[in-house]
């Protein structure tokens, strides 16, 4: 029990020097206006909050802020590169402005020393490294923010890549998710406009999501059902992973040689039509989401390569997610709805999905949210995505959400983020494409197939066992009622919203006025002790008299300092 105490008054410690850190390195790239709106600033050394006093909320062009929150996410390390690269893919949450500057991430991560890399190799195969490979590239061929990557030969003569996880990244980002939690907590008391960002949530995916990337078992196990999925395509390959050079710190695949598919020039070259990869590539996605239920949920360019027979070659499967049949069938009824503009039955996928509160008006949801739809939505039908402006369109539907208090569950996040990404890179590809209109056939193919007989029947068979179950639970759930209503054991909970802040300031606010009619009362004290010029004289004076001034004096001090401590004088 002590030895537990001690472990986690370390981590407490630990996290209190990396929150104060974080604090500084946000004040230092100018960011000190977030600081301030969620309380942060006990966390700022006194002598540096008395030099910055009444500087920290200076307000920032949004294309400067973008800037300086990226520099300070490099500057923070790897959790916090891979947060930028989440919310990269999320301009509906962030902007555009910072989804654009969050992007440069992707490709700017340095890497960490190749000795350290092939020490870590060496330990976790428990061999030398001339023993496992004929060759190893002494650079990095890619550097990201959980490992980095190197070429390298088999002794057999295969071409293979190796994954090497950064030294110390476990312990680095488990404290760092702890204050990314408490952060997250800090935006919804004091940012009552972020709930429709769900922090929270995206901190529980981004936590789920970094720990299995940690894992290479985890990913070789995605890359071998990917390849599975799609054997015998001819339009998508899954490279090989070597399991026998795999640990959970190394990761050994197959190399895939071919063009990048955001390097249009060579594409264009090589002879490739980019029309039919934007639509082969879309198609593929869609197959992941309606059809095997499992997907690739980090598709960004660095990741895609095309092969010289034309397919698709596709890397990196430390992010996936899986969906249950009703999330595919709620994804496939939205597609639908929004295709042949029933409305009513969009806002009912919504509420299905859970991006409706439950604190929330249905009816007057209903009334006012498809009033806002059908005047954003209707006219974007008469033109072509080109004609779109991504950002304006993010923006008002942004706008929107928020209106409204939509929020979007944790487990919808890596299927927006994928579907954005693609949707990004399917314009660039092609300025005619459509997302929309390739996803039409997987979600009416998947629809028609929810609604065969032999899935009805399932259904039915399945709500008769919830009837089952629920009639012979309620004589039982009666009588409990009854029982507690008779012996008067029933209770209403209550949560009022934003009253436990406000006690708090309240709590605060009284007990710094008590103190300072104490403060005040030892100085009348004091003063009468002294006109009086009784007792023991010190200096001339009633050393009483003095020293109750001096405590006084002292106190003062002291509440001075809480109020500058608490940033609010």
């Amino acid at each position: 029990m002590l030895s537990l105490r001690f472990i986690n008054l370390r981590r407490t410690y630990r996290n209190v020097k990396r929150l104060t850190q974080i604090v500084r390195v946000l004040l230092k790239h100018g960011l000190g206006r977030f600081v301030e709106e969620i309380n942060l600033q006990r966390y700022i050394p006194l002598r540096h909050r008395i030099r910055t006093f009444g500087r920290y909320g200076v307000y920032l062009e949004k294309p400067i802020l973008a800037e300086r929150t990226r520099h300070a996410f490099e500057e923070l390390g790897p959790t916090f590169i891979k947060l930028g690269q989440l919310l990269s893919a999320r301009p509906d949450l962030v902007t555009k402005t910072f989804a654009d500057e969050f992007r440069k991430l992707l490709d700017e991560v340095p890497p960490f020393p190749t000795e350290e890399a092939k020490a870590i190799i060496e330990k976790e195969l428990g061999k030398p490294l001339l023993e496992i490979f004929s060759t190893f590239d002494e650079t990095p061929v890619a550097a990201a923010s959980i490992a980095q990557v190197h070429y390298a030969t088999l002794k057999d003569g295969t071409c293979i890549v190796v994954k090497v996880c950064r030294p110390r990244i476990e312990e680095i980002t488990e404290n760092d998710i702890d204050i990314l939690y408490f952060i997250s907590r800090l935006m919804l008391k004091y940012i009552p406009e972020s709930r429709f960002f769900n922090p929270t949530g995206i901190v529980d995916e981004f936590s789920k999501n970094i720990k299995k990337e940690m894992d290479f078992f985890i990913e070789a196990d995605n890359a071998t059902a990917f390849r599975k999925n799609f054997e015998g395509s001819e339009t998508v390959y899954i490279p090989k992973v070597y399991y026998e050079y795999t640990t959970k710190r190394v990761l050994t695949m197959e190399r895939l040689v071919g063009i990048r598919i955001d390097d249009f020039k060579r594409l264009d070259r090589e002879g490739f039509d980019r029309k039919d990869i934007a639509r082969k590539g879309t198609e593929a996605y869609f197959k992941q989401l309606f059809e095997d239920g499992f997907f690739h949920a980090d598709p960004h360019p660095g990741n895609i390569f095309i092969l010289e027979d034309g397919r698709m070659g596709l890397m990196d499967f430390g992010i996936v997610g899986r969906l249950s049949e009703e999330t595919m069938e709620g994804i496939a009824n939205t597609f639908l709805a929004l295709i042949h503009k029933d409305f009513d039955r969009l806002i009912q996928q919504y509420i299905e999905l859970g991006i409706v509160t439950e604190e929330m008006d249905i009816e007057k949801f209903r009334i006012e949210f498809k009033r806002d739809l059908v005047d954003f939505i209707e006219p974007l039908y008469t033109k072509t995505l080109s004609q779109i402006d991504l950002g304006e369109y993010l923006d008002r539907i942004m706008q929107i959400a928020s209106r409204h208090n939509l929020r979007l569950p944790s487990d919808l996040l890596l299927v927006d983020k994928a579907l954005l990404t693609i949707e990004g890179l399917g314009r660039r590809l092609d300025p005619d494409f459509n997302l929309i209109s390739v996803a039409e056939p997987y979600a009416s193919k998947f629809m028609r197939k929810k609604m065969s007989p032999k899935k009805l029947l399932i259904r039915a068979r399945k709500n008769l066992y919830d009837i089952t179950d629920f009639l012979n639970t309620l004589p039982k759930q009666l009588r409990i009622f009854m029982r507690k209503a008779i012996r008067d054991e029933l209770h209403i909970k209550m949560t009022p919203i934003g009253m436990d802040r406000l006690i708090r300031d309240i709590d605060r606010s009284s007990n710094r006025l008590s103190f300072s009619l104490i403060i005040a009362a030892i100085i009348i004290g004091s003063a009468v002790i002294i006109h009086s010029g009784s007792g023991r004289l010190l200096y001339g004076l009633p050393a009483l008299g003095l020293i109750g001034f001096a405590i006084a004096f002292l106190f003062g001090v002291w509440l001075l300092i809480a109020i500058l401590r608490s940033g609010r004088l």
